[in-house]
């Protein structure tokens, strides 16, 4: 059996690292019986980046094991020694992978080598009880827990970036072309539906000049609407500088090349309409076994013998050449997310829900029963304008209000 080892679609779990906690503790030293605080701070956690590598060829790494996990950071400990920050993680994928979430939206589409995106953040490093020091407070004895790493789902999705891209019909030749014209070895066969992943080859033109083709599987009427592995073919088209378009002259349907050359064209314009202004050379193929003549105007070629290949390929590097000078430089769409800021309150059932990552910082801590932790998050959260929001959202006495993993009973002056 043959396994494919070319993946051009995965799902990615990411998670950012969990920051460390930050530290209780007090200087106990010779000579000074009651030492003020000293806890460090907790180590932020590392976050995950996606990088576009020229040197990765499919997303063949995430199919079997899709999940990534960055550093943590680590613990504060006395003395006001910082944990220290969890190692970021890196994440190599191909030049032209697109990310999306998994309602479809788009967030990084990385086409050039170097393209960076930050896919999850790493969580805060906790402050130790030393940060929590005032004139009011002269021995905290609480300190912050760390924040935990982002977590999500992401959709990758490959486009391939060739230059020229081979359209045609199941067995119409395109592999046999390709292995003529350049170094690839596909899988070559007498039937249809041989190649079931595209086939990158590097063509050499002239002394200056290479390009890159691309051997799409083969389309079949209704590609454009899914059917077959339609969709997941004509990904793959999308950024190809030129379409290179080939009529089978031997098809074991009878098919005419006139016929053929409608539907593909159709499957394209159906799929994105822009397809069908990028530059295009038709040819017939398979001329050494022709039953068929091509329509006018179409050269015919053959693999076999290498009847009008050099022609083909001399075609191929002008319109490349001419769309290579002609296209802006290719830029990566990156969505960025600015921190969020604020509070907002929803309510979930019987339930207020506290939003908001300053709130929920604000009660993590490591002890929230003390008095000087109680204190330290009624003013925390009075200044960060939880207790108007809870107002405005029609809080009542003895509604229960849910702040990060902390829920506690609503009392009019509780925050006041």
């Amino acid at each position: 059996m043959r396994v494919s080892q070319f993946v051009d679609e995965c799902n990615l779990n990411v998670r950012g690292g969990d920051g460390g906690a930050g530290c209780v503790s007090f200087r106990r030293e010779a000579h000074t019986p009651k030492g003020g605080p000293d806890g460090g701070d907790g180590g932020k956690g590392g976050a995950i980046w996606m990088v576009a590598d020229h040197n990765v060829a499919s997303l063949l790494a995430f199919r079997d094991h899709p999940h990534r996990r960055a550093g943590n950071g680590a613990h504060g400990s006395g003395k006001k020694r910082h944990g220290s920050a969890g190692d970021d993680l890196v994440i190599s994928v191909p030049e032209g992978t697109t990310v999306r979430d998994f309602d479809g939206n788009l967030l990084a589409d990385l086409t050039s080598n170097g393209d960076r995106w930050l896919a999850a953040r790493g969580g805060q490093g906790g402050k130790g009880n030393a940060r929590f020091l005032s004139n009011r407070r002269r021995a905290p004895d609480f300190a912050e827990q760390g924040e935990a790493g982002e977590e999500r789902w992401l959709r990758l999705e490959l486009k391939l970036m060739a230059d020229v891209a081979l359209i045609g019909f199941p067995n119409a030749g395109k592999s046999t072309l390709i292995s003529r014209i350049s170094a690839a070895k596909p899988k070559i066969a007498d039937y249809p539906f041989t190649t079931l992943e595209p086939n990158l080859g590097v063509v050499r033109v002239d002394d200056r000049t290479e390009i890159v083709v691309a051997d799409i599987p083969g389309l079949i009427e209704g590609a454009s609407e899914g059917r077959g592995l339609g969709h997941q073919f004509l990904r793959h088209v999308e950024r190809a500088r030129v379409l290179c378009v080939l009529l089978d002259l031997a098809p074991a349907d009878g098919r005419s090349p006139s016929d053929q050359l409608e539907v593909l064209l159709n499957e394209l314009g159906s799929y994105q309409p822009e397809l069908l202004a990028r530059p295009r050379v038709v040819v017939g193929s398979k001329a050494e076994v022709a039953e068929l003549d091509p329509p006018v105007d179409i050269p015919a070629i053959s693999s076999m013998t290498g009847e009008g290949l050099d022609s083909l390929v001399g075609r191929l590097g002008v319109l490349v050449t001419e769309a290579r000078t002609a296209e802006p430089a290719r830029v990566s769409r990156v969505v960025h997310r600015p921190e969020a800021t604020g509070v907002s309150i929803e309510r979930i059932g019987e339930v207020l829900v506290v939003h908001g990552r300053a709130a929920h910082r604000a009660v993590a801590l490591s002890d929230i029963t003390t008095p000087n932790a109680i204190e330290y998050v009624r003013n925390r959260l009075t200044s960060l304008g939880v207790d108007k929001a809870l107002r405005r959202a029609g809080a009542r006495q003895g509604d229960t209000i849910q702040i990060g993993s902390v829920e506690f009973e609503y009392e009019e002056d509780l925050l006041a």
